[in-house]
């Protein structure tokens, strides 16, 4: 085993969707371009371009788009030009200095760049056509998708199982969808997307096939890859990503950057990994269920805690059973149980729900703080951030 060094904060940023409109025309970058005319007088309306991709090493690849001075990025500035984002960028300035890095780079056939990314420093509001609303709008970067991350341990070989526990569970009001080869969970919403899958898993079935064709399987880059995926193996590495798209980010004003307290986001994160310590439950029988209930003062009285015990027994002994979550005495049993990390609304399923059952039994301790191992490759400061500092 590797020494370890210091452990690393848990929260990153994997995915970031950014924007920004300029007070001038954007230089036009594209190999190719659209052209808006008007028929009758043949007046040129627009000039834009689709996207296009930038590819870095290690078949990494961020998305552009110039729309006339409009411009965007999009793709996942921890993975660029590295081998893995096992660990990535902790602050949306590091992430926008990739970008910038990148846009550096990118200039038209006379040698114009594009330019730069910029924090907001002052704001106004942004009347609707017909005058009913009005919307905030800053004078930068605006987010218009921003994914948090954290790489959760459950110790080694526990991944499958605590994954599975994981789909029980509802996620607002979103239930949990297992995919087929377990190794994955989610919960869809309108304005976000919340995912759990085993880390390890995901390096081999998507980096080893990328490295072995660009590197082949004797180089140094696949040997890394081994040794990091055996790492996250021993950990038991399960990652916990957490998707926030436009309409969220712009509903809780999360969208202008360097507008806000960037410690929503961790705080936003945290409940999101909060939510799953209810699956510190329990061997499932009537008496825990009902001690439970009690201990956590989700009921009041010995009375109601049976009565709410006996809807769970219901749930795990009769098969194709179903509940009439219309009335109100039924919505109660479903929200009490809830909290303790039961999900009455989904039918119950033996191979889901037993590893709840075995959970305390199996001692699956989580942490959010994954130790990094020494030989581990930390992504390079970004050149802007660094000309900053």
């Amino acid at each position: 085993m590797s020494p370890l060094i210091n452990p690393a904060p848990r929260m990153f940023y994997d995915y970031l969707t950014v924007e920004q409109v300029f007070p001038y025309q954007l230089p036009q970058v594209g190999d190719t371009g659209i052209c808006y005319y008007d028929r009758r007088t043949g007046e040129q309306l627009r000039d834009t371009s689709p996207s296009f991709k930038v590819e870095g090493s290690h078949s990494t690849s961020i998305r552009v788009r110039v729309d006339g001075n409009k411009l965007r990025v999009e793709g996942n500035p921890s993975a660029v030009n590295r081998l893995d984002n096992l660990h990535g960028f902790q602050s949306i300035a590091e992430c926008v200095a990739v970008y910038n890095d990148i846009l550096h780079e990118i200039k038209d056939d006379k040698g114009n760049r594009l330019p730069s990314f910029t924090a907001c420093t002052d704001w106004g509001h942004l009347q609707t056509e017909d005058g009913s609303k009005t919307r905030m709008i800053g004078n930068g970067a605006r987010l218009r998708r921003v994914d948090l991350t954290t790489n959760r341990t459950v110790g080694k070989g526990n991944e499958l199982a605590y994954i599975r526990a994981l789909s029980t569970q509802r996620v607002g009001y979103k239930n949990g969808h297992l995919y087929e080869d377990g190794w994955t969970c989610d919960w869809q919403a309108r304005d976000h997307y919340y995912k759990a899958y085993g880390k390890a898993q995901a390096i081999r079935k998507f980096l080893f096939p990328k490295c072995k064709r660009n590197f082949g399987e004797d180089s140094p880059e696949f040997r890394y890859l081994l040794d990091l995926a055996a790492y996250c193996d021993q950990q038991g590495v399960v990652r916990m990503e957490q998707e926030l798209k436009s309409e969220y980010l712009a509903r809780e004003r999360l969208e202008w950057w360097g507008l806000f307290d960037e410690g929503r986001f961790a705080a936003i994160h945290g409940e999101f990994l909060r939510g799953f310590d209810k699956l510190e439950v329990m061997a499932m029988d009537y008496e825990t269920i009902a001690e439970r209930l009690l201990s956590e003062e989700v009921v009041g009285s010995t009375q109601a805690a049976n009565a709410t015990a006996n809807i769970a027994m219901k749930w795990m002994h009769c098969p194709g059973i179903s509940f009439d979550f219309t009335k109100s005495q039924m919505k109660t049993y479903r929200a009490r149980l809830n909290r303790i990390g039961i999900n009455i609304a989904q039918p119950y399923d033996v191979t889901r729900h037993s590893v709840v059952m075995i959970r305390r039994a199996e001692e699956i301790v989580t942490s959010d703080v994954l130790d990094l191992p020494e030989f581990y490759r930390h992504a390079p400061r970004p050149r802007h951030l660094r000309l900053v500092a």
